[in-house]
């Protein structure tokens, strides 16, 4: 369900807006303001989703009003005037509805929202990578590994039982990984943060081996780890 709220100082769009937003099932329409400032008074104590927003407005406009709102509240402004579109698109508005709205393109800037709503709450999906090992190219799939080894020349990456050997830095490898799922926690390892097993003092266990922990990253490793 999307929460939302529309702001535009014409009564008359309101009503409309009102009565097209009852016949989308999963829109919640929670009130509706002829000034900017009122709504302003009102995101100051709830969440929201969505403002359809009137761009000429007294007080502040709706150009002014959406640079001010914070992410990631989204936008559709809803105007008259089409010479505003591209500073509409410029704010990173999630669509632009030309007065007098219908109920189609209402229904279709609603669905844009919740599709982006419910893609960012998706986690984000680990990418596979490639590694050379030796002359081959080994496929390594990031939500897999367990903890990497940096060794002399080499890097020893563990996905379970599985090693595979490749000549990198553990910077270089850190740099292809997704940041929040991994931590080094020594000048020669790098752990994968939702396979810890357990925090012991000085060392972790992920996947049955024991890795030194510096005190260097003991802090790092456990703004990461929920507690």
């Amino acid at each position: 369900m999307i929460s939302a709220i529309a702001i535009d100082d014409e009564p008359i769009a309101l009503d409309v807006l009102k009565t097209h937003a009852a016949k989308i099932s999963f829109l919640d329409l929670k009130a509706t303001f002829l000034s900017t400032t009122e709504a302003m008074a009102f995101l100051q104590q709830h969440k929201i989703d969505l403002i359809l927003l009137d761009i000429r407005m007294p007080d502040l406009t709706g150009i002014e009003f959406a640079s001010l709102v914070p992410k990631p509240v989204h936008i559709v402004f809803t105007t008259a005037y089409p010479e505003y579109a591209v500073k509409g698109f410029d704010l990173a508005a999630t669509d632009y509805l030309l007065k007098p709205v219908s109920l189609s393109r209402l229904l279709q800037a609603c669905t844009l929202v919740n599709e982006r709503i419910v893609a960012d709450k998706k986690p984000p999906e680990a990418q596979s990578l490639f590694v050379k090992d030796g002359y081959n190219l080994v496929k390594i799939d990031p939500s897999k590994i367990t903890y990497i080894e940096a060794g002399d020349n080499y890097l020893s990456i563990y996905e379970g039982e599985k090693r595979t050997l490749t000549r990198m830095t553990l910077t270089e490898l850190i740099a292809k990984l997704p940041g929040e799922a991994f931590q080094k926690v020594h000048k020669s390892y790098i752990v994968a943060i939702d396979k810890i097993e357990k925090i012991e003092r000085g060392q972790v266990l992920v996947g049955g081996a024991k890795i030194p922990v510096s005190i260097n990253f003991r802090d790092d490793l456990m703004g990461k780890v929920k507690l």
